[in-house]
């Protein structure tokens, strides 16, 4: 991705169209051709001129101050997670053709998967490009689907590009839209990510769905929540997830989902767990996963 004007005027125009006068606390007189605000009545808000504005939402937003780009964001209302999309856009733009960044990390330490091993919860690691680098047994008996799937499990191809993905998420909707949102706020974080812009170049080649959500310009950060699975092997789960970002190694997220001691879902856990132990015997019929290597999946 070599210049993110496109990005910065696609999403100021789709965030303009959000915001209603009423909202922005104007008065609305006539028909509006187009829906939200008009040009003239952002810049008002924000405090700069409408030629200057024309100009961020053209795309150059090369140059502009943290303080102009937060009064934008907040006549836009934009949220706390756009709000920095918008800052990533205007901080990465002066940047572009200097240094690439280096590639995502595809492995976690030694040190890391001895944490993940020792967890009683399931615990998967993904990088930038939601590539599933690392998990527990539990954590790979969760996501079994996605990890079947390929010898590089990749959350975003799953979802889109999977027919199982359509059951194994119960929303399957909610799920598209929330990593599509999460790979747009990724994008805005680093625009020179070659993998990740190959990524969305296939996605949206191969999907009309991911094209369908991507276009919808919304952003997302996984913080924490609760996700519901329909697992092949043993039914619904719904478990609260809490995302960890990784020391030292930037872009690596730990996601752990959990469960209240004997709920369903806790009694669903400790049977993955049983089943999917490296010291039960395959041939008994259960489901078998083969361990983790110690430095990360490969």
């Amino acid at each position: 991705m070599t210049d993110n004007k496109d990005e910065v005027k696609d999403f100021l125009m789709s965030r303009r169209a959000k915001v209603t006068p009423e909202q922005a606390g104007l008065e609305s007189f006539g028909e509006r051709r187009v829906p939200g605000l008009r040009r003239e009545e952002v810049a008002v808000l924000a405090g700069v001129s409408l030629e200057y504005y024309t100009r961020l939402e053209r795309g150059n937003i090369h140059g502009a101050s943290e303080s102009v780009v937060g009064a934008v964001a907040s006549a836009l209302h934009l949220n706390d997670v756009e709000r920095e999309y918008l800052f990533d856009l205007a901080r990465t733009a002066p940047k572009l053709g200097k240094k690439r960044p280096a590639p995502a990390p595809n492995g976690v330490r030694v040190s890391v998967q001895r944490v993940l091993d020792n967890m009683a919860t399931p615990a998967i690691v993904h990088n930038a490009n939601q590539d599933l680098v690392a998990a527990n047994l539990i954590g790979r008996a969760l996501y079994a689907p996605i990890f079947d799937s390929s010898d590089r499990p990749n959350i975003a191809r799953f979802v889109f590009l999977d027919p199982r993905a359509q059951t194994f998420y119960r929303d399957w909707a909610l799920a598209r839209r929330t990593v599509a949102a999460t790979i747009r706020l990724e994008a805005g974080r680093n625009p020179l990510n070659a993998d990740l812009t190959a990524l969305i170049g296939e996605l949206s080649t191969r999907s009309p769905r991911f094209r369908n959500d991507w276009v919808r310009q919304d952003v997302h950060e996984h913080r924490s929540g609760v996700k519901s699975f329909q697992h092949p092997d043993v039914g619904v789960v719904e478990a609260a997830f809490d995302v960890f970002e990784m020391p030292g190694q930037d872009g690596l997220q730990i996601v752990t989902y959990s469960a209240p001691p004997g709920t369903a879902t806790a009694e669903k856990f400790e049977m993955l767990a049983s089943w999917f132990s490296p010291e039960r015997d395959a041939t008994d019929g259960a489901p078998s996963v083969e361990r983790a290597p110690q430095d990360g999946l490969r």
